[in-house]
This record gives C-alpha cells, structure tokens and sequence, in this order.
C-alpha cells in the first residue's frame, strides 16, 4: 500500500500547481486570436476621412494578424473624439480585442487643460498611423497677401468653426509665434465649408488647411494656382511645398520653438491607432506587426488611394509614443501658454 506524508502531499499540489501555471499563461497570439472578433473603435462619425481609413483598414488588417480574426467598425463620436477616448481609457476590453482610430488632437486634450479628457494619453499602447499631417495657411489667389511678411503686415479673414476649434487654435498660435494678423471667422463647420466660403469671396483664406484633405477635395488649386500657401508648419517640411516657409525654422525664442512643438503633436500623430492601456505585451506587439504590414501591403495602398486616403511616410507605435512623452514633458511656463491659446 502506497502512502504519503502531508509534507509530500503538499510538494506534489505545489509541484502540479507549478507545473500548470505557465501552461495558463502561455497562450499564444494565434490561439487567443482563433475565432476572437476584433473592434475598431472610430471617434468619429461614419462618413468621414477617419472612419473610411478605418475602414480601409479593417478589411486587411485580419489577414496581417496570427489567425485572422475577424474585423468590425465601431463608430463612437462624440466631444470631438473625446468619448471615444475615455471609452478606451475606463471601459473597453483590456485584452487585445478593441483597439481604436482616434482624432489626432484628443491624445493632447488633457495637456491643453481640457476638464472633459478623463485619460493618460501616456498610459495607451500606440499602435501607428498611416501618414502624418502638414497644415498651411492656405488663401484664395486673388487676395492681395502674397507672403509671409504680407500676412504679417496685413489683416487677413480666416474661416473657423468657433473660438475652441483647431484651425481657431492654429491661427492664434501663428499669430502669437510669427506675428501674423489672422482675424478669425467663426461659422464654418469643417475645412470644407471654409475652401467653398473662400471659393464665394466670405473670407480671405484657411488657418489650418491640411495637405493632404486640400489634394484629395481639391487637387487642383495649389497646381492651378487657385489658392496659395503662404506658410506650412507641422512635424516636417512637405517636400511638396519647397518654396513654401516652415513656421518652426523661423522662430527665435526657445520658448517658442517649445510651444509650436507641442501644439505640433496632434499633426505628427496624423491618424492614430490605439490600444488601451493593460493589454499584454506580445498582443501588443503583434498588432503593431499587424498594423505595418498592413500600411505596407500593395493591395491596402492601392485602396486608399483608389478612395482618396492619404498613405505617407507610416509611423510606428513606439514613435507616436516619443512625441506624446516629449509633448507632455513641456516646461509648465510654456505648456500655460498652450493652455491659454488652446482657451482663450
């Protein structure tokens, strides 16, 4: 008869619950992700450029992951993507299944003093975005400002949605850092509605036209030279717009050079795409795989350029991190004055 001592007893439970730990937590990407469905969480209504980007990338990315799971859209507007963020944040699955493209500038809100961001914008696991975005003060051609030192020496009507909005934002902190007379106009919606006021005479010209939006709506007005750009500012100098000045490369105060760089970030971050904080590591990892095989695969950047989406210069998670790390390290001096232009 075989028998065993307590202490023995307690040695083979202790060996047997050592034994089947690892097994329990090493799953592997592919056995979590066999038969799973993966959400794309959008802040953003459907319709638009965010939401066909996700969209778009939602009908590769699966086939980029370990056993292609399968993909949907989630479109949760709200507060200027804000919503959508704090859903990431405080409530969405934590395990790899939901993963969100959010508006460019909702990462920053919190840094810009905004009381309705309830997140760490550190605290996420950013995933990549397919381009990065470059804005211009954009003016139609017959008006009489025709460079820099112009818009500096003449009062000029820009279109924007309201006193808070971005390109509002944008006007006031090129007026504060180059000393430009940017008169703002509040009524237009969207970048659309401004381009179709200056088309009607309205006003003189846009604050924050993106370059990539102006070449998808109008691809023949900086060719035909039915507007011009007068100064272009955001994470690089287009290449596109040699003969354009780059508001960074004109500044003198490093203070000043400090806030257009943080008030830059939500442009590097172009789209962004997102995980929420806590999901494990090697998920993480395969979707940041997954993400840049996708912005790499011919077949997906055949199809954003067939509808109109912009595929440039791709960046990674761990770089989107840099500049959310580097935005929220400003000197609070400055980071007071981003707050007051961002509030007035």
């Amino acid at each position: 008869m075989l028998t065993v001592s307590r202490s023995g007893c307690i040695a083979v439970v202790a060996a047997a619950v050592w034994l089947c730990a690892p097994a329990a937590h090493a799953q592997s990407v592919a056995d979590f992700y066999k038969g799973k469905t993966l959400s794309i969480v959008v802040g953003s209504s459907t319709g638009g450029g965010y939401d066909a980007m996700a969209r778009a990338i939602a009908r590769f990315i699966g086939k980029h992951l370990p056993a292609n799971p399968t993909v949907v859209v989630r479109n949760m507007p709200g507060a200027g993507g804000i919503a959508a963020m704090n859903h990431l944040y405080n409530a969405a699955e934590k395990d790899g299944t939901v993963i969100g493209m959010v508006q460019n500038n909702t990462p920053m809100e919190p840094l810009f003093g905004t009381r309705e961001a309830r997140y760490d914008a550190r605290r996420f696991d950013w995933l990549g975005t397919p381009s990065v975005e470059v804005a211009m003060v954009l003016l139609w051609h017959r008006v009489p400002v025709n460079s820099l030192a112009e818009l500096k020496a003449k009062e000029t009507n820009v279109g924007a949605s309201g006193a808070n909005s971005t390109p509002a934002f944008y006007g006031r902190l090129l007026n504060a850092t180059l000393g430009t007379r940017m008169k703002l106009v509040n009524g237009y919606p969207g970048m659309s509605d401004g381009l179709l006021a200056m088309e009607r005479g309205e006003i003189d010209g846009y604050p924050s036209a993106f370059y990539s939006a102006l070449t998808s709506t109008r691809p023949n007005w900086l060719r035909d030279k039915l507007a011009k750009a007068i100064v272009q500012y955001g994470p690089e100098r287009l290449k596109e717009l040699p003969d354009v000045p780059f508001a960074p490369d004109l500044l003198t105060s490093d203070d000043d050079k400090l806030l257009m760089r943080a008030a830059s970030a939500p442009l590097a971050l172009g789209r962004p795409l997102v995980m929420p904080p806590g999901v494990p590591a090697e998920r993480v990892a395969a979707m940041r795989k997954a993400l840049a095989d996708t912005f790499a695969d011919a077949q997906f950047k055949a199809e954003a350029e067939k509808i109109g989406l912009i595929v440039n210069a791709p960046k990674t998670g761990e770089e989107l991190q840099e500049v959310i790390v580097r935005a929220y390290a400003t000197p609070p001096r400055v980071i007071e004055r981003l707050q007051k232009l961002n509030n007035p």
